[in-house]
């Protein structure tokens, strides 16, 4: 609603700077923004854009805004606009109107994922997760998971139709660092590691492996031969090493989906560089990459032998510049210009093997349809609600399926990859630039976000022992090569048995089943809360205490409030989903009016203002790539409710109409509540 409202004012603000001073809507939207008001009491809405278009039209800013309030008139939905300060347009809605509207819930969801900008269309992917397919999966890929599924759930709010993908590095070297180990250091066979696979948490042993093998090749440098030898082994496939290589892999991605299946979090499609090789993905993108002229072959230095491409980020150096200026020996040298070193991008090594950047490449223009080639298919997993996930296979596996969903082709990317990886994702993107893909290079969104870390206090926790040094430290980087970090199953497993033991406290007349599934709801809103809140580019330092707290900004802290919310009407003999439907077929804006009129109103009316903002944030969380938003915004509902519920006893209320508006200003911040939480992957227990 709130959002509604804005762009119906926004529209006839570009109508009148149009016919009034013919600045068409591209200038008009460069300077338009929308600000709440200091005081819920000077407006719901505070335009800035006067202070733009002063310089453009010579004028003050209060006076350009007292000609735009003048000048569009009345405005449907909108009790009056004013201009405060040097040139603010502050405005008021129709109270009553906008709560009736608001209780119907009658407007569609907006599917304009950026305000003020024109609606994208076509599929949505969102590739997510992305872990190495050879240990368990950590609190560090629990975040890019979380925020993965969340803008999702953002996307699909939005409108738009979305694909999720988990792309699956099962040729790389982490993998081949576990065969090594199996092989090298446990001298196993390919029956024993089948055997091991099949049991319970295979990645749990994988996970205590591979630190063994990184210790392995720490001890003697020379033993990293046998992660080169296997590495070619596993890139050229139909070997033994290959095939071993695919069994741990493929064991541990199914360990990784059960995990991500606890937290609610599912995938469309699991696309595996295995195929992307020998489907010969990479020789089609390595064609056209070569015939643009794009990679070029070293005879010389350090990367002779190599293919490569310019470094993301890198300028065109001065002796560049002056090779490419000098005058050519023939009319037909079409030769390309050497990069200098400095600027290289490897993406073939010497030795034919291809780098992750390389395979990337031929990864996003098969997103794109601009392959001219498709993966096989089979189902891979099948999750409790009978959603298929399908992976990518060759056209000789007894399992392929034709009859699959389409994947690919889309019409925009979003890549949720940690900030380490801007470099590559930058690369991919000059890549598709410089193949004549300028469109799509537009279309592809690295969605980053910074680093999961311990506390000093949930390192201990954990069993870790930490130096004087340490535990002076705000936080603890975590490292899969040391073995040293929080496995996210394991993590899962202390924040349920916490909240637990809090159910089994305050509950004991609940069934064990009953208390069981209310913990794990609370384990899991909070978790997924807490990796919510922090923006992006902060880096988090986890702490189980403070991620169960009741108080402050926490998953748990927002799901009371919906409990609470809930037992007012269970106390009051009612379902709120019932008088909700009720009162959207028996109320008029009328009967709004005197409970919402005059400054006493204020404060309720801030917690009716503050419930219509959902669609807005979520465009604000959409356009940022900014999950975070939609955390703040379910903590301020949350603040303002528990306000609201210790300052009116409405049960109490002895004025039936005042009860009944009460009763409807929980019933609507509830269900706003519970939608937001839902959108962030966290559901409400029916106690706490």
């Amino acid at each position: 609603m709130y959002l509604y409202l804005q762009r119906r004012l926004d529209r006839r603000m570009a109508e009148f700077l149009l016919s009034t001073y013919g600045l068409d809507q591209d200038a008009f939207y460069v300077d338009v923004a929308v600000e709440q008001p200091p005081r819920i009491e000077l407006g719901d809405y505070a335009f800035p854009l006067a202070f733009g278009l002063a310089k453009r039209l010579r004028k003050s800013p209060r006076k350009i805004a007292e000609e735009i309030v003048a000048g569009i008139g009345v405005v449907e939905g909108f009790a009056k606009l004013e201009v405060a300060g040097a040139g603010y347009i502050n405005a008021h809605v129709d109270r009553p109107e906008f709560a009736a509207t608001l209780l119907r819930d009658e407007l569609p969801k907006p599917k304009v994922p950026q305000p003020n900008l024109p609606a994208r269309t076509g599929k949505v992917l969102v590739e997510h997760s992305s872990i190495n397919p050879n240990k368990a999966a950590h609190v560090g890929h629990l975040r890019n998971a979380i925020l993965g599924d969340t803008f999702v759930r953002l996307l699909r709010f939005a409108g738009r139709e979305v694909a999720v993908q988990n792309y699956i590095d099962n040729t790389g070297a982490q993998v081949a660092d576990v065969v090594v180990g199996f092989l090298n250091i446990e001298k196993k066979t390919h029956a024993q590691i089948e055997a091991l696979a099949a049991t319970p948490r295979f990645d749990y042993v994988c996970w205590d492996l591979y630190a063994r093998v990184s210790q392995w090749y720490e001890d003697d440098k020379a033993n990293l031969q046998a992660r080169a030898a296997t590495l070619h082994a596993i890139e050229e496939g139909n070997n033994e090493t290959a095939a071993i290589a695919d069994l741990i892999s493929t064991a541990v991605l199914k360990r990784h989906l059960e995990t991500m299946d606890r937290l609610d979090i599912e995938y469309d499609f699991l696309p595996r560089e295995s195929e992307i090789l020998h489907l010969h993905f990479w020789d089609a993108a390595f064609t056209k990459l070569k015939e643009a002229g794009v990679l070029t072959y070293e005879t010389e230095g350090k990367n002779k032998g190599c293919w490569v491409m310019r470094r993301a980020g890198t300028a065109v150096s001065k002796k560049e510049k002056e090779n490419d200026e000098a005058p050519s020996n023939s009319a037909e040298d079409t030769t390309p210009e050497r990069i200098s070193e400095d600027a290289q991008k490897v993406i073939v090594r010497s030795n034919g093997t291809v780098g992750y950047v390389g395979k990337d490449i031929a990864y996003h223009m098969w997103k794109f349809g601009l392959l001219g080639r498709d993966f096989s298919y089979r189902k891979f997993y099948r999750y409790p609600n009978a959603h298929d996930c399908w992976i990518s296979t060759i056209p000789a596996d007894p399992k392929a399926d034709t009859n699959h969903p389409h994947f690919g082709d889309v019409a925009e990317i979003y890549n949720v990859i940690d900030t380490r990886q801007s470099e590559a994702q930058n690369t991919v993107i000059d890549a598709l630039r410089a193949l004549g893909h300028g469109e799509a290079a537009d279309r592809y969104t690295h969605f980053s976000y910074e680093m999961v870390a311990l506390t000093p206090r949930c390192a201990e926790e954990l069993g870790y022992q930490l130096s004087v040094e340490d535990k002076g430290r705000s936080f603890i980087e975590v490292s899969g090569r040391k073995g040293f970090g929080v496995k996210a199953d394991d993590l899962l497993d202390t924040l349920i048995a916490a909240a637990r033991k809090e159910v089994d406290a305050r509950h004991p007349e609940l069934g064990d089943s009953e208390r069981a599934g209310i913990a794990n709801q609370i384990a899991i809103g909070a978790l997924r809360y807490f990796m919510l809140k922090f923006t992006k580019q902060s880096v988090i330092a986890f702490d189980f205490k403070d991620a169960l707290s009741f108080e402050g900004d926490t998953g748990p802290y927002a799901q009371y409030a919906v409990v609470r919310a809930t037992n007012i009407f269970r106390k009051g003999g009612l379902d709120p989903e019932t008088f909700l439907q009720d009162e959207t077929n028996r109320i008029s804006p009328e009967d709004f009016t005197q409970y919402l009129t005059g400054d006493s109103a204020n404060d309720i009316w801030e917690l009716w203002l503050a419930s219509s903002k959902t669609s807005y944030v979520v465009g604000q969380c959409i356009a940022t790539t900014e999950p975070a938003y939609l955390a703040k915004h379910a903590f301020q509902l949350a603040q303002l409710f528990n306000a609201f519920y210790h300052r009116y006893p409405i049960l109490s209320e002895t004025d039936e109409g005042r009860k009944e508006f009460l009763l409807a200003t929980v019933a609507v911040l509830r269900r706003e509540l519970i939608r937001v939480l839902a959108t962030m992957g966290i559901t409400v227990p029916p106690v706490m």
